[in-house]
């Protein structure tokens, strides 16, 4: 594994070594692709989140409450000084939880270096055995959510020199070919296709190795660079729903220490179906 500054994200060896740690408590969130992943096996000790439920507000399009989501923290035996290791079948949607849990004044939080695959190369043990939690005391704590920037922010932007806008969507939804992953057997997601003007393409599985463990510091830094991304400007990702956007946030501001990132949660579901908002189409500079 990589040597990342900041401590920030673990082995399967160290996920390992701390399966019975009582300060730590491992989450598996779930994802789009196989949402019951968790059930078919998971790490020893894992508690289960079902992104959604776990992570939006019930009715609202917005994040859980600071209440709601003391009531999460409680639920999984979490208090304010547990160190939370989370990982998923999609590390994207790690790194999203990883971005909700800091905006709700959480920061004792890493990410296993890749998903599911990395523990199942190593033969490591799943289990299906659903552990017994103690319920915890999680006082709420208060919003931190400069991680985030909404549609208003983003359009009062767009001729900003200093700000770099990273699409990490797939070629065919940057190119305006489709609004969903290539993967989705029904292309939905938003009313147009598009981009946000001037965005900058950054796949995201350039970030990636095979098992969704992140490629060497100097790979990620170049990677950035080559779209203009660098620590002196302001850097807002995006994707479709912000899960990928939420990867690009944690590697450039956790692994390559970048000053000014936030995440454009509204992502294209949002300003592919707003009235009024600019959209880019066709060929465009990787």
């Amino acid at each position: 594994m990589p040597e990342y500054s900041g401590g920030r994200i673990v082995s399967p060896a160290w996920l390992a070594e701390n399966l019975e740690n009582p300060s730590v408590r491992i989450v598996e969130v779930s994802c789009l692709r196989n949402p019951n992943s968790y059930f078919e096996g998971h790490v020893p000790g894992a508690v289960f989140w079902p992104w959604m439920e776990s992570l939006w507000h019930p009715t609202d399009r917005d994040f859980v409450t600071p209440e709601a989501f003391s009531r999460l923290m409680e639920k999984s035996g979490i208090r304010h000084e547990t160190t939370i290791v989370l990982y998923s079948d999609d590390i994207q949607f790690a790194t999203y939880a990883f971005w909700v849990c800091t905006m709700r004044g959480h920061s004792k939080i890493r990410i296993l270096d890749g998903n599911r695959e990395v523990w199942a190369k190593e033969n490591r043990a799943f289990t299906r055995e659903i552990p017994g939690i103690s319920s915890s005391d999680y006082p709420v704590r208060p919003i931190e959510e400069s991680c985030r920037i909404g549609r208003n922010d983003v359009l009062q932007g767009l001729s900003n020199p200093e700000r770099v806008l990273l699409d990490l969507r797939s070629p065919e939804e940057f190119r305006a070919e489709r609004v969903s992953p290539p993967w989705f057997t029904v292309d939905h997601g938003a009313v147009r296709k598009g981009r946000i003007p001037g965005a900058r393409h950054l796949f995201y599985k350039e970030l990636l190795n095979e098992d969704q463990s992140f490629k060497p510091l100097d790979v990620l830094r170049e990677a950035f660079q080559k779209r203009g991304a660098t620590p002196a400007k302001e850097i807002v990702c995006y994707c479709r729903l912000s899960h990928r956007g939420s990867m690009a946030w944690f590697i450039a501001k956790y692994l390559l220490e970048f000053p000014r990132v936030r995440v454009y949660d509204g992502s294209w579901t949002e300003w592919g179906s707003m009235v009024g908002m600019p959209i880019e189409i066709g060929p465009r500079r990787a």
